[in-house]
């Protein structure tokens, strides 16, 4: 059992099992009805996504000193307590059951969903390659 690190909107896998979507916001132009079928996400997790502010932030950094200091912001919102506790139950959830959590950058490297994967991998999950 294990998490996926996936980019939403691709096709699923054999056994990815249920997406979470950790992104601010739903897709544009997608009926919430269609967010499942149409390979996005079967439920929302906008509490790991980046706040706005650093949405902005992420999208606007232009070098590697720039993303490092996103990634220092983005790594102190989830140390709020309800990123923590989420953090640590979907880690638990991972050594049951398959699952993904994504976002959706084109370039992993340069999303925040890299970053969620260290994350998670910090709080013991058990992460798909």
């Amino acid at each position: 059992m294990a998490i996926r690190v996936v980019r939403l909107g691709s096709p699923r896998v054999a056994g990815e099992g249920p997406r979470l979507g950790t992104v601010r916001r739903p897709p544009r132009g997608v009926p919430k009805a269609e967010h499942a079928s149409r390979d996005f996400y079967d439920a929302w997790l906008p509490e790991l996504a980046p706040s706005e502010e650093l949405v902005k932030q992420a999208q606007q950094a232009a070098d590697e000193r720039a993303w490092r200091a996103f990634e220092r912001c983005y790594r102190a919102e989830m140390k709020r307590p309800e990123a923590e506790r989420l953090l640590a139950l979907l880690a638990a959830l991972s050594h049951q059951t398959n699952f993904s959590v994504g976002c959706y950058c084109a370039d992993e490297a340069h999303c925040h969903r890299s970053m969620l994967r260290t994350l998670l991998l910090e709080h013991g999950a058990e992460m798909a390659q």
